[in-house]
C-alpha cells in the first residue's frame, strides 16, 4: 500500500511534457506545473504562450519562478524510491512493457529511456535519477515501441529524419540510401511538426467552436420553430373552432328563420283554410234553403222568403300559389349558397400562399449575401398586411398590400394585436431563412422589421419601430435616410428613390436596407442574432396622404 501511494505521488509529481520528475518545477498562471526547462522550449518552439494541458493563452509571456514546495516533494519522492522499490515487486504480466535489466523473472517497466534505448523498473532506474551524466537523458512513459526506433538495416537508433524520403534515418543510412537527401535531426523535426501541430490543433478548436455555435443556433431555431408551431397549431384551432361557431350560428339562425316562415305561412294557410270551409257549409246550408223554398206551393211566402235567400256574400279569394313565400325561401338558398362558395374561395386563396409560406426551404448553410438584383429576387417573398394589426388611421387596400394614412380613424374592429398609439402595420406572414421583398412610398415611411410580441400600446419607445430592441428601422423621406434600433438613431447617405429593398438572411443576423434606382445601393446593414420569427412593418408618421405598398414580384 505504501508503494502504491509513493507511485500516485510520482505521477502527480512528472511533467507532462516529458512525462519525468519535475526537474526545477514551475507552476503556471493556470495552476499546471512542469520542469522549467521543458516549458521555457515549448514556448521557444510556438509563436502562442499557452498551457499544453489547457490550452490557456498568456499576454504577456508569464516570468518563471522555482516552485520551492514542489521541488522539496520531487526530492523526497527520490530519496523514497529506491527502498520502496526494494520492498515492492510488480511483475510484468502479458501485455506490461518488462524490464530490461531485470534477471530471471522481470519487473514491470516503469520508463523507457529513448536515448538508452531500454525500459527500466523502478529499481533500475534509479542511475537516471542519481547519476549526471544519464540525468539528461530522456526518459519517457514505458513503451513496448522502443525497438521501432532501431533501424532494420543498420540495428542502429534512428535520430535523423530524411525529409526527401519522409523518414526516420539512422547516421549510417545517411551515409548510404539517403546520401545527399535533405535531412535534419528527428528532434528540428519534432520541433517543426509541433508548430505545426499547435497551428493545427487550433484550428480543429476554432472549427470545433464554430460548429458549436451553430449546433447551438440549430438547436435554438427548432426550439423556436417549435414554439411557432405550438402557438400557431393552438391558434389555428382556436381560430377554426370559432369560424365552426360561427358557421353553426349562422346554419341555426337560417334554420329558426325557415322554420319561422314555414310556421307562419302554414298559419295564414290553415287560417284561410277555416275561413273557406265555414264559407262551404254556409253555401251548402244556403242550397238546401233553396232547394225546399222552391218545392213550397205558397206564393206568398216563396215570394218574401227568395229576395233574403238569394242575396250571395262575395266569396273568398284563394291564391293558387304565394309567390313572395317561395322567393323567399329562394332568396334564404341562394344567399346561404353564395356565403358557402365566398368561403371555398377564400379558404382556395389562402391556402396555396400558406403551403408556399411552409414548404418554401430555408437555407442552414451560412451564405453570402446576394449582390445583383436578380439573385436578391430569386429569395423574393410575397407579404401581405394584418389588418388586424393596422392603426385605425390607416387605411389597407390592394388586397392587403398598401397603406394609406388617412386624416379620420376608420371603422375596425377591436383586437388584441392592433397598434393604438403609433401609425403602424405589421406583416401577416413571419419571417426565417432568406427572404427578400420591396416597397414604394411616397411622403415619410418607416420600413422595419420586428418581433410579433412588440408592445402595442405605451410610450413612444415601446412601440415605435426602430425605437426599442424588438425592432429594427428605416426611416425614408426625401430629404435622406435614417436608421433606427434600440432608440439609436443615425443619418445614412444614399441615392434618393421611391422604392426601397431589404434583405434577411434570418439565421446569419443579416439585415440590409437598400434604394432601388438603376442599381442598387446599400443603405444599412444590421448585423445581430435574431431570437424570433420577424415581421415586415411600417409606420406612417407624419402627413395623411403619404403612402406605402409592397411591391408584387411577377
Amino acid at each position: 500500500m505504501a508503494q502504491q501511494g509513493i507511485q500516485l505521488d510520482q505521477e502527480k509529481l512528472s511533467c507532462s511534457i516529458c512525462l519525468d520528475l519535475l526537474k526545477d518545477p514551475v507552476t503556471i498562471p493556470c495552476g499546471h506545473s512542469y520542469c522549467m526547462s521543458c516549458i521555457r522550449n515549448y514556448w521557444d518552439e510556438n509563436e502562442m504562450h499557452n498551457c499544453p494541458q489547457c490550452r490557456q493563452t498568456f499576454i504577456p509571456r508569464p516570468v518563471l519562478v522555482k516552485n520551492t514546495i514542489l521541488a522539496e516533494l520531487v526530492e523526497d519522492l527520490k530519496k523514497a524510491a529506491l527502498p520502496a522499490a526494494s520492498l515492492h515487486h510488480s511483475y510484468a504480466g502479458p501485455g506490461d512493457v518488462a524490464c530490461d535489466f531485470c534477471s530471471g523473472k522481470k519487473l514491470k517497466a516503469f520508463k523507457s529511456c529513448l536515448v538508452c534505448m531500454a525500459s527500466y523498473c523502478e529499481l533500475h532506474l534509479q542511475p537516471h535519477y542519481n547519476i549526471a551524466p544519464l540525468k539528461k537523458h530522456n526518459l519517457i512513459k514505458a513503451t513496448s515501441k522502443l525497438q521501432e526506433n532501431i533501424c532494420n538495416l543498420h540495428d542502429e537508433v534512428m535520430r535523423i529524419f530524411c525529409r526527401t524520403d519522409q523518414q526516420c534515418i539512422c547516421y549510417l543510412c545517411l551515409m548510404d540510401e539517403h546520401k545527399g537527401h535533405v535531412s535534419v535531426s528527428a528532434v528540428a523535426e519534432r520541433a517543426e511538426r509541433q508548430k505545426e501541430l499547435a497551428g493545427n490543433q487550433q484550428k480543429i478548436q476554432q472549427r470545433i467552436q464554430d460548429i458549436e455555435k451553430d449546433v447551438k443556433i440549430l438547436q435554438e431555431e427548432v426550439e423556436t420553430m417549435n414554439c411557432s408551431a405550438e402557438k400557431a397549431l393552438k391558434e389555428s384551432e382556436e381560430m377554426f373552432k370559432d369560424l365552426i361557431r360561427l358557421v353553426q350560428k349562422k346554419s341555426s339562425e337560417v334554420t329558426n328563420m325557415i322554420k319561422s316562415k314555414q310556421k307562419s305561412e302554414e298559419s295564414r294557410v290553415r287560417e284561410l283554410q277555416e275561413k273557406i270551409e265555414q264559407e262551404i257549409q254556409e253555401l251548402r246550408r244556403r242550397d238546401t234553403e233553396l232547394q225546399q223554398l222552391s218545392l213550397t206551393e205558397d206564393h206568398l211566402h216563396f215570394l218574401n222568403s227568395y229576395s233574403s235567400l238569394s242575396h250571395l256574400s262575395e266569396s273568398t279569394n284563394i291564391p293558387t300559389t304565394n309567390n313572395l313565400t317561395l322567393q323567399y325561401f329562394e332568396d334564404v338558398t341562394a344567399a346561404v349558397s353564395q356565403a358557402r362558395d365566398n368561403m371555398k374561395d377564400l379558404l382556395s386563396d389562402q391556402w396555396p400562399k400558406m403551403s408556399l409560406s411552409v414548404n418554401k426551404a430555408d437555407v442552414l448553410l451560412p451564405q453570402g449575401e446576394p449582390t445583383t438584383r436578380d439573385e436578391f429576387l430569386k429569395y423574393s417573398c410575397q407579404i401581405t398586411l394584418n389588418p388586424n394589426t393596422a392603426h385605425t388611421r390607416l387605411s389597407l387596400s390592394e388586397k392587403n398590400r398598401k397603406a394609406t394614412l388617412m386624416s379620420r380613424n376608420q371603422s375596425y374592429p377591436s383586437h388584441a394585436d392592433r397598434f393604438h398609439e403609433r401609425w403602424q402595420v405589421l406583416s401577416r406572414e413571419g419571417l426565417t431563412g432568406c427572404c427578400y421583398w420591396e416597397v414604394k412610398r411616397s411622403g415619410v415611411v418607416v420600413v422595419a422589421v420586428a418581433y410579433k410580441d412588440i408592445s402595442r400600446k405605451g410610450t413612444r419607445e415601446e412601440c415605435g419601430f426602430g425605437l426599442n430592441g424588438k425592432s429594427w428601422a428605416l426611416k425614408c423621406s426625401d430629404i435622406g435616410y435614417e436608421s433606427s434600433c434600440d432608440n439609436i438613431l443615425t443619418s445614412l447617405s444614399g441615392p434618393q428613390s421611391s422604392k426601397v429593398g431589404v434583405y434577411l438572411d434570418h439565421r446569419a443576423g443579416i439585415l440590409s436596407f437598400y434604394s432601388i434606382t438603376e442599381t442598387m445601393t446599400l443603405l444599412h446593414r444590421v448585423q445581430t442574432r435574431f431570437t424570433q420569427p420577424l415581421y415586415a412593418g411600417f409606420w406612417l408618421p407624419q402627413h395623411a396622404g403619404d403612402t406605402v405598398e409592397l411591391c408584387e414580384f411577377k
